[in-house]
């Protein structure tokens, strides 16, 4: 593998290397830390994949992946690269999203978000219904259009390019010339015109890359393109290997858009897929990256990346946006994370002062987050599974109630279920309930969910002899629970606190019963909630849950308080 001209030597390199585990405890430093000369990574952690940013004027906004949970595609705000707030969610009505009946990763793939005379575009992808769409606003706060839909593109990973001509272009990416693949995962990068005004396709696609930077090497899922235009060129940055550990990130160029893109000899100018699994506290899979630059002529990468606490690539809680320098070389090419092989937990932070958001939860570093529900709306850290297609939930007098409905989160509706992602590889969630099931089927508490298949359920419920019991239920992949554990409630104890600790793969249940904790089970096996594991592409998310697994019921369940406390 070619070296990049900013790549040092690896003797230099080692002390870095073995410091990796310094900079991973220095995570501690996020959050308020982040102004004070460097920042850490990752600056959205948990499951924020495919990360899409732009800048208009000093101002930065960045989109992620939401697949089949909503609202979908949050939208956050930076002035600094480095503190965000987020705004609210893009796709926040119903109307705007149609995923019942997909999976939990099919939905709303890879958003980007543009904006162009007084006008913010969001583009994305409807895997499985629908296919691609653009949504407008003229304030990325909303309100955000009806979806328009963009029947010529015929592929995923839309973007909008704005040429200095006046002209508009969507680029994606398409099936192989002629729909002939010559080998499995053989994709192009395909360009087409767009009307602003009347926000239709103009014209023919025309294909720009053909299966990667060497067709003759079999390159797959070219992906999540994107054009920008400096220095006399027309750049093309796309992502190539797969999402997982190959991963990487590509550069071509042209000086004349109707003219072949070039590939950099260098390529990629992204990857970590040639380093040892053995490495200490390995960053991975890096790619789908977004170049910007700032007001001061720095340019920079958001980029996703995984963070595997084991050599066989498990991780739990997703894909991560991480943020990375750029330098230019002496022949005008961009390189990311250009002084290092390893992606960095910590870099100086872009020169632009430092803005931080009052009043705004963390979205990154060591933080605890504490819901009371005691806000007429549901915070913007919460989402449902799909979208709800009717009012199961209220909040009144502090605290949140379900009713107990039959949809279940083995199936592809919408359950009684809100959760929020887990973010670190180590902390806590509690929470604080009642409820009083009146048979076996009915079922309260804290689910942690990666999908349909691999979730694990923390519950009160009721056993067969009509007892309260709480329960340690493991999905077993067939619409049915496993009990791992059990322990009859006090029968006069109608407020519980369940707690779930997190340490990499384990994860210990615990029951909180007259201001005594009650060790339930020690899962250990974690891996099982892991991509690798349960396949997908989103991170596990954690919150209440009711059901009545496929019975009527005219039961409810109350939620005080949800704690969520992560300590990388």
């Amino acid at each position: 593998m070619k070296k990049n001209p900013f790549q040092i030597n690896r003797l230099i390199l080692l002390p870095l290397i073995l410091s990796a585990a310094f900079y991973f405890s220095a995570v501690s430093v996020w959050g308020q830390e982040q102004g004070k000369g460097s920042f850490s990574n990752p600056i959205f952690p948990g499951f924020f994949p495919d990360p899409g940013i732009y800048a208009v004027g000093e101002d930065f906004y960045l989109v992620n992946s939401t697949f089949s949970f909503f609202p979908g595609v949050p939208v956050f705000h930076s002035k600094d690269l480095v503190h965000w707030r987020q705004l609210g969610h893009i796709l926040d009505r119903p109307e705007q999203m149609d995923v019942e009946g997909l999976g939990i990763s099919e939905g709303i793939f890879a958003p980007t978000i543009q904006y162009h005379d007084g006008v913010f575009y969001m583009l994305t992808t409807l895997v499985g219904k629908g296919g691609n769409f653009v949504v407008t606003a003229t304030d990325p706060e909303g309100p955000w259009s009806k979806p328009i839909w963009l029947p010529a593109v015929r592929g995923i990973d839309p973007s909008l390019f704005f040429d200095d001509d006046g002209n508009s272009y969507i680029i994606y990416n398409g099936d192989a010339p002629n729909n002939r693949p010559l080998y499995s995962g053989h994709r192009t990068i395909r360009i087409i015109g767009f009307d602003l005004e009347t926000q239709k396709t103009v014209g023919e696609d025309r294909v720009l890359v053909n299966g990667g930077v060497n067709i003759d090497e079999k390159p797959v899922w070219i992906e999540g393109p994107h054009i920008f235009k400096t220095r006399g060129y027309y750049y093309l940055c796309a992502a190539e290997g797969g999402t997982s550990v190959n991963h990487s990130q590509v550069i071509f160029r042209t000086r004349d858009l109707n003219e072949d893109f070039v590939p950099y000899e260098d390529n990629p100018i992204l990857t970590q897929r040639h380093l040892d699994p053995n490495r200490p506290n390995p960053i991975s899979a890096t790619g789908h990256a977004n170049l910007i630059e700032t007001k001061n002529g720095e340019w920079w990468a958001v980029f996703l990346a995984t963070r595997p606490y084991d050599t066989e690539d498990h991780y739990n809680i997703g894909r991560e946006t991480f943020l990375a320098p750029v330098k230019w070389t002496d022949d005008d090419w961009p390189i990311i994370n250009p002084d290092y092989e390893e992606v960095q937990y910590q870099y100086p932070r872009p020169d632009l002062p430092a803005h931080t958001f009052e009043d705004h939860f963390p979205l990154s570093g060591n933080f605890t987050i504490s819901d009371d529900f005691d806000k007429e709306k549901l915070a913007d850290y919460w989402f449902f599974i799909r979208v709800p297609t009717s009012k199961w939930h209220r909040i009144e007098d502090k605290k949140l109630t379900f009713q107990v409905r039959p949809e279940t989160v083995f199936g592809t509706s919408n359950p009684s279920f809100i959760g929020r992602r887990q973010q670190h590889n180590k902390g806590q969630a509690k929470l604080e309930m009642s409820f009083n099931a009146r048979n076996p089927k009915e079922k309260a508490g804290l689910l942690l969910f990666q999908n349909e298949t691999h979730h694990l359920f923390l519950c009160v419920s009721q056993n067969e002899a009509g007892n309260a019991v709480v329960q340690v239920l493991k999905a077993n992949g067939e619409k049915e629970y496993e009990i791992m554990a059990a322990q009859e409630l006090d029968g006069a104890q109608d407020q519980v606190t369940l707690k779930v600790d997190f340490d990499m793969p384990a994860y210990r249940f615990a029951i909180k019963q007259n201001e005594d904790w009650l060790p339930l089970y020690d899962f250990k096996e974690g891996e099982y909630l892991s991509t690798r594991v349960a396949g997908g592409f989103v991170g596990v998310t954690m919150g209440p849950y009711a059901s009545s697994s496929g019975n009527t019921s005219s039961n409810t369940a109350s939620f005080y308080n949800f704690t969520y406390t992560g300590e990388d």
